[in-house]
Parts: structure tokens; C-alpha cells; sequence
């Protein structure tokens, strides 16, 4: 292998930590939030006492008015106990920000691993499946196997499997569910003479590409359009046509630029962007792969079995993820679900953890693994997660910090008066660069169609610009973001088992983002003119 300077970078954890720190002064610094006075009805007052019973200012019990403090101590005493009307404290939206508190500082990663449980759960039985799977060399021995057929044309792989990634990237914004992946790849590619980062880039930009060009991923473009408030329509086939075509400009992009740098590893190991650091850890992590692979390689009866176990695991929690129901397809309402407890299509992370711990249980005993040797294994690479884990928790950190202190509140309400402003051959391309900016706070495609659609929307349909083009703006916006942002815990998770620092993956993807920026801008703006 090639040497290499071993460059000193900053770990994971230490960007994200410095983000926190930054969005924490910022919130320092933009002007402080206002809040007004609102009246509700005893029902309503219960629901926001419970909700949040700080923004309670009095309240009327028997004609009586309570200050804030015997209200809510009236109310927690007795659970039936209905006030005739209180006052509550308000947020004015976009006013100001909240200074965030040490304590909200300290504990922001601690949030983000309450609020990144269900992916963490099933990463960590993701990792004793894995380990399992290691186990039996039925991964290994195909991976060769694999290599071997594909002597000389290797290469076929990368745009194959970044056009079936993105396809399930479009339809239903797998993102998160690669992670399972990034250790199949970054194995197949080394193994193939390249190196991880090609394997991380295949998944990556692959997914990411449809999720960019969202067609229907009700998580995005559809929560987008339900989020259109009464009185702003948009062409749904329009959105899913301006859609169409950012995903395969995207997915073009981004299959020329890793083909061009996957050519050029394997023609020279010594060109690979990998630290000195990097290469030593994938040659631990994959070298035997590699090394398998200069061997002949024959699949026994029992490995072959496992590997169709391995396939069914992962083509079953794809089917299990996609929310059939959302496309008006019924087949799968008949599955009910009698053994994870939802029915396909239905799934999370919960239901998808629960099915890798029996697929991990059923190849073990088909490969004839005792209890203990379960029981070891399957703990061991649980174990090996831990890493994983805690960078995607610190990642969500980041998220919960900016919600706390209603940095995206302040921002959107107040970049939407500006943008008021400008004429349509700039507001596309600034409002683009405004969800880029919100989508490095919020990098859920969800979260941020439903915090800026109803504001967003109805300002673009005022000016007589297009819905359509500014729907898709957001989505866009906030796929592109997902490519690169260290607060998408699915991009840390993902390099962290591909053994790829947060900084080299940088370091290469922004050039492919930077020109997938520029032509989406381009095609939007086409579009806003038509």
C-alpha cells in the first residue's frame, strides 16, 4: 500500500462539538425573542399545561384568577381539574432567538442519543448481525467470489448500484437505512483494488441523489405538499417532473465524478485522498477481503444459504420501510405484522433492529453456532457500534440545540422578508442558499418541509412565482446539504464503519457538491422562467 503523510485532522466528535458551541454563541448573538399574551379555553389550557406549563401566566378557577405557580400546582394535584380560561406566553414568530445555557450546551449530545435511540438500537444489533455474518466467512468468501467474476469490469458496480440506491433514495428517502450497507461496499470496493471512500461515495451520493430529486418520498415532497396552507395549490405533477429531473442530473454528476476518482485508485493506490491513518485502519478493517480475493474462491452448500439469508434480510427491511399506503398500494395490508408487531411497510428502525436480531439467530443456527458462541459474537459486535453510536448522537445534538434556542424559527421568518424583495431570477437562487443554510440546523428532510412550507409557499404564490419550483427548492436544498453536513448522523455512521474521517470525505465531496449546487440552481431557475 501506498504511504502516505498522515495528516492530523480533527476528529467527528470535535466538529460537531465546535457547531454546537457555534450555533450556542449565535444564539447570543441575534436579538433576543419575544413572546405576547394569549387567552385559551379550559381545554386548551390543559393541552398547553401539558405540553409546557412554563408559558403559563395565570389562570380562572371559580371566577378566581391564579397567579402561574398555584395554577399549575392545582392542575398537577388534580388531574380532572379544568380552569375556565388562562393566559399563556407566546413566541413571536421570527422575533428573536433564546441564549442557549451552559447546561442546554453540555447536555445538547446527551438529548441527541434520547433523540437518535432508534437508530442507535438498531445499529447496534446491525453490528452483532454483522459480526455473525463475519463469523460464517460467507460474506468474505462471496465478496471474492464476486471480485472474481467481475475481473477487469469491476467498475460496472459503481453507477448499477448508485442507480438502485437512488431509486430507493426518490420513492422513499432512504438515507439513514444505508447505514447497514457502508461495511458491504467499502469490503467490496477495497477488495476490487479501490479504496472505502469509493464504497461510502457509491451509497452516499446514490441515495442522496434521490433524495435531492424527492418524486414521491412522502417524507419530503409529500410532507412539502401537505404542509401548503389553505389557499396555495401546487401541480403535483409538476413538482414530481421538476423532481425527475434534478434527481438524474444529480445522479449523472455524481456517478461521472466517482467513476473518475475509482479509476484513478485502481489504476494507482498511491492516488487514493486516504491519511496515512485511513489506509492503516481500512487495511485492518478490509485487508483480508482483498487478500481473499487473489485466492480461488468456492461457496460451500452452507455459505450459500447464509449469503441468500443476508440478501432476504436487507430486501425485507427496504420493503418493510417504504410506506406502501402512501402510494395507494394495498398489497401488504394483508402482512399483520405477527412477528415484529407492525406490518410491512409500516417498519422504523424498532421493527427493523427486531428483524436483524432473528436473521442473526436463525443463520447462527444454520451455520451451527451454540448458545455461548451466539451470545459472544453477537455482543462483540454490538460492541464494535459503540463508536458509531455516540457520533450520531452528537451529530442530533446539534439539532436539538438550534430547536431549543429557535434559531430556525428566527431564521426562516426573517430571510422570508427578504426575500419578499428580490425578483424571481434571485429568489430561487437565494432561497435555495437559505434551506441550505436551515438544512445544516435541520438536516430532516421531514422537519424542514414542515417548518418552511407554510412560510415559504404562500410568500412565493404572493409574488407570483412558482409553487412548484419553491417546493422543490426545499427539497433540493435540504438533499444537497444531507451529502456533506456533519449533523446528518446517517453521513457520520456511514464513514465511521467505512473507517473514513469526517474531514476527507469533505475534502472530496465538495466538489461534487459545489457543481450538483450549481446545476440544481440552474434547473430551478429554468423552470421559475418557463
Amino acid at each position: 500500500m501506498a504511504k502516505k503523510k498522515n495528516r492530523t485532522m480533527l476528529s467527528s466528535y470535535t466538529i460537531i462539538i465546535l457547531l454546537i458551541i457555534g450555533l450556542a454563541i449565535l444564539s447570543w448573538v441575534l436579538p433576543d425573542a419575544k413572546y405576547q399574551t394569549e387567552t385559551l379555553d379550559g381545554r386548551a389550557c390543559v393541552e398547553q399545561f401539558k405540553e409546557d406549563d412554563s408559558s403559563l401566566t395565570s389562570c380562572v378557577f371559580d371566577s378566581e384568577n391564579l397567579s402561574a405557580e398555584d395554577c399549575a400546582a392545582k392542575m398537577s394535584e388534580d388531574e380532572d381539574a379544568i380552569p375556565s380560561s388562562c393566559t399563556t406566553e407566546v413566541l413571536e414568530n421570527g422575533s428573536g432567538t433564546v441564549g442557549a445555557t451552559l447546561s442546554q450546551v453540555l447536555k445538547a449530545p446527551i438529548l441527541g442519543f434520547e433523540n437518535a435511540i432508534d437508530v442507535a438500537i438498531f445499529i447496534m444489533i446491525l453490528g452483532g448481525f454483522l459480526k455473525i455474518m463475519d463469523k460464517t466467512k460467507a460474506l468474505e468468501t462471496g465478496i471474492k467470489v464476486l471480485v472474481q467474476k467481475l475481473h477487469g469490469r469491476e467498475l460496472w458496480l459503481i453507477p448499477i448500484l448508485m442507480l438502485i440506491f437512488s431509486i430507493c433514495g426518490t420513492t422513499y428517502g432512504m438515507l439513514e437505512e444505508t447505514v447497514g450497507f457502508y461495511v458491504l461496499l467499502a469490503a467490496t470496493m477495497f477488495a476490487a483494488g479501490m479504496d472505502p471512500l469509493v464504497g461510502s461515495a457509491v451509497i452516499l451520493l446514490g441515495a442522496g441523489s434521490g433524495v435531492l430529486g424527492s418524486t414521491i418520498n412522502p417524507f419530503a415532497t409529500g410532507v412539502a405538499l401537505s404542509s401548503l396552507p389553505s389557499g396555495v395549490a401546487a401541480n403535483q405533477g409538476l413538482v414530481i417532473f421538476i423532481a425527475v429531473v434534478l434527481w438524474l442530473t444529480t445522479y449523472a454528476i455524481s456517478t461521472l465524478f466517482v467513476l473518475a476518482y475509482a479509476k484513478k485508485v485502481k489504476k494507482d493506490k498511491g492516488s487514493t485522498i486516504l491519511s496515512l491513518r485511513e489506509q492503516q485502519k481500512a487495511e485492518k478493517t478490509f485487508g483480508k477481503f482483498a487478500e481473499a480475493s487473489k485466492e480461488k474462491a468456492h461457496l460451500t452448500g452452507k455459505q450459500k444459504v447464509t449469503l441468500w439469508l443476508f440478501a432476504l434480510t436487507f430486501v425485507i427491511m427496504i420493503i418493510g420501510f417504504i410506506p406502501w399506503g402512501e402510494f395507494n398500494i394495498t398489497f401488504f395490508n394483508s402482512f399483520t405484522g405477527w412477528l415484529t408487531g407492525e406490518a410491512l411497510g409500516d417498519w422504523w428502525f424498532y421493527e427493523a433492529a427486531l428483524w436483524f436480531f432473528i436473521m442473526s439467530l436463525i443463520i447462527s443456527f444454520i451455520n451451527g453456532y451454540g448458545e455461548k458462541d451466539f451470545v459472544d459474537t453477537f455482543v462483540d459486535g454490538a460492541d464494535d457500534m459503540i463508536g458509531v453510536i455516540l457520533v450520531i448522537a452528537v451529530a442530533r445534538g446539534a439539532s436539538v440545540l438550534m430547536s431549543q434556542t429557535f434559531l430556525d424559527n428566527f431564521i426562516i421568518y426573517n430571510a422570508s422578508d427578504f426575500l419578499s424583495k428580490l425578483p424571481e431570477i434571485l429568489f430561487v437562487p437565494l432561497n435555495y442558499v437559505l434551506h441550505i443554510v436551515l438544512s445544516i440546523l435541520v438536516p430532516s428532510s421531514s422537519g424542514i418541509a414542515t417548518l418552511s412550507t407554510p412560510i415559504i409557499a404562500p410568500l412565493t404564490a404572493n409574488l407570483g412565482y412558482s409553487t412548484e419550483v419553491s417546493i422543490m427548492t426545499i427539497v433540493s436544498a435540504n438533499g444537497l446539504v444531507n451529502l456533506i453536513t456533519p449533523t446528518c448522523g446517517a453521513i457520520m455512521g456511514g464513514l465511521a464503519l467505512a473507517k473514513i474521517e469526517y474531514s476527507t470525505w469533505f475534502k472530496w465531496a465538495f466538489k461534487v457538491v459545489l457543481t450538483i449546487a450549481l446545476v440544481n440552481i440552474l434547473v430551478l431557475v429554468l423552470f421559475s422562467v418557463l
